[in-house]
This record gives C-alpha cells, sequence and structure tokens, in this order.
C-alpha cells in the first residue's frame, strides 16, 4: 500500500482549506463509517469524494482478488476521467476509519472545472496522471486473452488501448498462467479471443460495440431529445468541434464508430503540429482532446456509427447502426476518410495477422525484429517508417512513383534518408500476398525493370490515398467526383436558401462537413483542428436564424 502523497504531488495533490472553502458549495458533505463503502468497481452513481477528518483508501481488483493501491488524508480527493464521461468505476473505495468528506456530483464537477480555473487545472491533471497511472500498471476491469496469431485479438487490443481503457492482455502462446484463467472462466482456447469483463463476464470473440457496452464506455444517447449540435466521427477535426461547442453552451453529441483519433489517433508521433517542438503521438494528442471535450459537457458515444443521415426538414436525424438514433439542430460531418485497399483478391484473408491500417505500439511489438515493408508515400507512411525502425529489422517502403518529393513532409525525408534501417523502394507495387492462417510473404514488382520478387516479410503496413467515409450519406449532399463533400463556395446552383452558404457548410443548410471528409480540405491534423473548430462558429449562426 501507499500512503498519501506530498502536497505537491500532482497525482495525489493536497488541498489546503482555502481551496476545500472554495469546493465546498459544488457539494455535500458526508460522515461514514469505518469500512464503508463509498463505491465499488464498475458503480457510475458516485461523485468525487473530498476527504475533510479520517482517512480512505483505493483497492484495485483483479482475478487474483482486492490490492490496497493508495491511502488519502485530508485534503485529498478520489476520482479519474471517468468521472468526466460517466463512465463506470474502475477502483474501489472505502473508508478505514470514521471519516468526513464533501461528495461533488459530475455535473457540479464539470461546473466546478469551468469557472474556478486553478482548482480544475489540479483536478484534470490529477485524473490525467492517475488514467496513466491505470493503463500503465493494467489496473481496471478487462482481462483480453488472445493470440498475437489472430487479427480480432489485435483489433480488441486497439480498440482498448485508442479508448484509453486499462486492461491486461494474455498471451495463449507466451504467458504460462494463462491456463489458470481459461479454467476459471471454462474457456477453451479455440474461443479466443476472449474479454473477460468485470471479471464476471467472458465475451467470446466481441465485436467492438458489444465490448464498448460491457465496460460502459458510451455516453448515453438520448433518443427523445434535440441536441444544439451532433457532429459524426472524433478525429480531430470533430474533437476540436466539440471542445469549441461545448465550451460554448452547446449541447453537443459526438457519434465515433470505433474509437477516437481517427487516422491521426494511429500516427506513431507527429512532429509538425504547432506547440509540440519534440513531437507527440496521434493518441496522446486526440486523447487529451477527448478529455477536453467531455470537462466541457460533450456527450461521446464510441462503437457507435452513423448509418444514415435523414434531410427532409430540420431537425436532421441521424440514424445508428444499432437501431437508435439521434436529433439535432445542427450536423458537422467529420466521419473522415480510410486509406485504399490493395486490389488483391486474398487481403483481408490476413488484415489483422500480417496486413495492417495503423502502426501503433502494438503493431510495433507484433513484428519486433522483423522486416516489414509498408505501402505508401505520404506523411503516415513516413512516420510509421520512422516509428517501425526502432523496432523492426528494416523497413522498405514501397512506393508507386519516382519518390517522396511530391507527397511527404521534407523532415521525414531527411529522417528516412539518414537511417540504415529504412529502403526507399520506387516504383514498385504489391503483387501478391501468401501464407497459411497468416501472411507469410510479399510478392512485389519494380515497374520500370519488369522484375517481380518473392520476400520473407509478415508485416505489411498499408498507408495508400484515402477514400472519403461518404457512403452513409445516402445523397442527402452533394458531392464531388471523388466522392468527397462539396462546401461553401464550391456549391453548385441547387443552394435553398437566398443567403449564401457559409464556409464549411454542405449542400444542405445547417449541416457543415470538415477534416479529411471535406473536398478540397488540406490533410494535416493542425488544418482538421482549424476547420473544426471554425464550423462551430457557423453553427453559432445557423442556430441564431
Amino acid at each position: 500500500m501507499v500512503e498519501s502523497s506530498e502536497r505537491t504531488d500532482p497525482m495525489f495533490p493536497l488541498l489546503d482549506d482555502a481551496q476545500i472553502a472554495r469546493l465546498a458549495p459544488f457539494g455535500e458533505q458526508r460522515q461514514v463509517e469505518a469500512g464503508a463503502v463509498l463505491f465499488d468497481q464498475g458503480d457510475v452513481q458516485h461523485g468525487v469524494f473530498i476527504v475533510l477528518g479520517g482517512s480512505i483508501e483505493l483497492v484495485g481488483i483483479s482475478t487474483g482478488g482486492e490490492a490496497a493501491l493508495m491511502t488519502l488524508g485530508r485534503g485529498a480527493f478520489t476520482g479519474e476521467v471517468n468521472h468526466l464521461s460517466g463512465r463506470r468505476t474502475l477502483v474501489k473505495c472505502r473508508a478505514r476509519e470514521a471519516s468526513s468528506l464533501i461528495e461533488i456530483g459530475r455535473a457540479n464537477l464539470q461546473r466546478m472545472m469551468q469557472t474556478d480555473a486553478a482548482l480544475g487545472e489540479i483536478f484534470l491533471t490529477a485524473f490525467l496522471l492517475r488514467r496513466a497511472y491505470l493503463i500503465t500498471h493494467s489496473v481496471g476491469d478487462a482481462v483480453l486473452v488472445g493470440s498475437s496469431h489472430s487479427g480480432d485479438t489485435l483489433r480488441l487490443r486497439e480498440f482498448l488501448t485508442r479508448n484509453g481503457h486499462p486492461h491486461t492482455y494474455l498471451d495463449v502462446e507466451r504467458d504460462p498462467d494463462v491456463q489458470t484463467v481459461l479454467d476459471q472462466f471454462e474457456i477453451r482456447a479455440t474461443e479466443i479471443p476472449v474479454l473477460i469483463c468485470r471479471g464476471q463476464l467472458a465475451l467470446r470473440n466481441p465485436s467492438n460495440a458489444e465490448a464498448a457496452e460491457c465496460f460502459g464506455l458510451n455516453a448515453g444517447i438520448d433518443e427523445n431529445g434535440l441536441y444544439d449540435l451532433i457532429v459524426v466521427g472524433a478525429g480531430p477535426s470533430g474533437l476540436a468541434a466539440a471542445v469549441y461547442g461545448a465550451s460554448e453552451g452547446l449541447n453537443v453529441l459526438v457519434v465515433e464508430s470505433d474509437a477516437p483519433g481517427g487516422q491521426a489517433g494511429s500516427s506513431s508521433k507527429i512532429e509538425n503540429y504547432l506547440g509540440f517542438p519534440t513531437g507527440i503521438s496521434g493518441q496522446n494528442l486526440t486523447s487529451r482532446a477527448f478529455v477536453q471535450a467531455e470537462k466541457f459537457g460533450a456527450h461521446i458515444a464510441v462503437a457507435r456509427s452513423a448509418r444514415a443521415l435523414k434531410c427532409l426538414r430540420s431537425p436532421y436525424r441521424i440514424e445508428l447502426d444499432d437501431g437508435g438514433s439521434a436529433q439535432g439542430r445542427s450536423v458537422i460531418v467529420a466521419a473522415g476518410a480510410q486509406y485504399r485497399k490493395l486490389a488483391l483478391p486474398n487481403l483481408a484473408q490476413f488484415e489483422g495477422v500480417g496486413v495492417y491500417y495503423g502502426a501503433t505500439a502494438i503493431e510495433a511489438q507484433v513484428c519486433r525484429s522483423e522486416e516489414v515493408a509498408i505501402v505508401g508515400g505520404g506523411n503516415s507512411a513516413g512516420q510509421a517508417a520512422v516509428f517501425l525502425a526502432a523496432y523492426a529489422k528494416h523497413v522498405h517502403i514501397l512506393v508507386r512513383g519516382a519518390g517522396l518529393a511530391e507527397t511527404m513532409s521534407r523532415y521525414l525525408i531527411s529522417r528516412i534518408e539518414a537511417s540504415r534501417q529504412i529502403t526507399v523502394r520506387p516504383r514498385t507495387e504489391v503483387e501478391a500476398l501468401e501464407g497459411d492462417g497468416r501472411l507469410e510473404r510479399i510478392r512485389w514488382r519494380e515497374t520500370m525493370a519488369g522484375t517481380s520478387d518473392i520476400h520473407e516479410i509478415r508485416h505489411l503496413f498499408v498507408m495508400t490515398g484515402a477514400e472519403p467515409n461518404t457512403a452513409w450519406l445516402g445523397g442527402c449532399l452533394e458531392l464531388d467526383a471523388k466522392q468527397f463533400v462539396r462546401t461553401g463556395a464550391d456549391l453548385g446552383a441547387d443552394w435553398p436558401l437566398r443567403r449564401s452558404p457559409y464556409m464549411l457548410e454542405t449542400s444542405l443548410p445547417g449541416v457543415f462537413a470538415v477534416g479529411d471528409i471535406r473536398a478540397g480540405s488540406v490533410k494535416r491534423v493542425a488544418s482538421a483542428v482549424g476547420e473544426g473548430s471554425m464550423a462551430v462558429q457557423f453553427v453559432h449562426r445557423v442556430l441564431a436564424e
């Protein structure tokens, strides 16, 4: 057990009497007896507790039992980022002795963080550091039993990681204690991947939506209510719209099909984003934006895909893949784009077991000390190459064109040229994939020489040109020849209102498009963030009409 920290510890700071007095109006005072459980793992209906007298302890719960994590005395407080989102609690809390406490509910906690900047910074910093601790030490309610030879295992690991949900991963080929867990839950090795939820429920190869439901990752959607703004997609542009919309008083719902971050969330390191001179991973950048949006009260639902936009009249209705729906007075379409898939007949067979569309720490572990190939010549491919070179035996970049100069930032090209671990292969295309159950070999063709060779490479990263995610729009919005959404001055003559369309406004008044899905957008994180924040200003004008 760790005793209560020093006052200067940012993860467990101690509030002084003046700070406690400022917090008191936001909460209710409570008296509890020794041994009383303030909240259990999996609980939702409780607030943040501030200790006035006595002491309480935080307890981690796993399949192996309970373990005391931290003792909190006067001036300390409970809570982490789940208290902003309303998700289930990952730890247990009980009184070590008779104690006097202040309990602040979620709504008042958000109000305090928005109105008292100094106290808000203390709480938010502590919450972020605590979540990082829980992730690093796998403290929580999730155990994933899987295999490095399973594409669905990789999918679930990425889903939990990108949603910032702490979990323990047990590999059936590597972990000696995995059989004990399998026996405890009566799981056969042929049923993996299996996700053990809250130490009670074993889900056999669940979908991302089923995993999100089990762990309470989704914000509740008010199907009978009316949102000021619905944002479809939680990439950089969608998160920026959520932050600015919620911070300016709008009732905002964000619907995300997978996990916050979009393509940027899977980027190993972004070095040309303003304000981060040493770079920042896409996961860190977008997870901070996610917490920031929740701090201001945005509702964010993950693993919920938009299936259709009903555009006959305002308010507009978004139909969801689970049969639910939501309606909003305005909509920002930020559903992004997806990497084009290679035109190979057996590509799907190897997806997740040798073919990948993102280069994160999870993929890096899988291909450690092996040769890898990357298809693509843009910044995403360059970032992946530099990142993977630190893990892989060698990295091959396959480019259809003559080189990288026209499609990749100069700083990445310089890194690639300086690395002995990376070889650029211009005018080269993948012709075939081979393997039994997982990728074992790649055949690629050098188009200038007209020769084809087979290479014993088991890991291929596909980062080619992007295709917009617009199929779900069902003809509601005007698209260009490449199926990107037209906006503003690029719209045709069918604009229905007397006023001109606002910048970023689509052919449907009150519906805006931002980021990679928009025709003519600059495919950079900074410009996506700018478009998302700028669109909110036009939303205010529409709502005032």
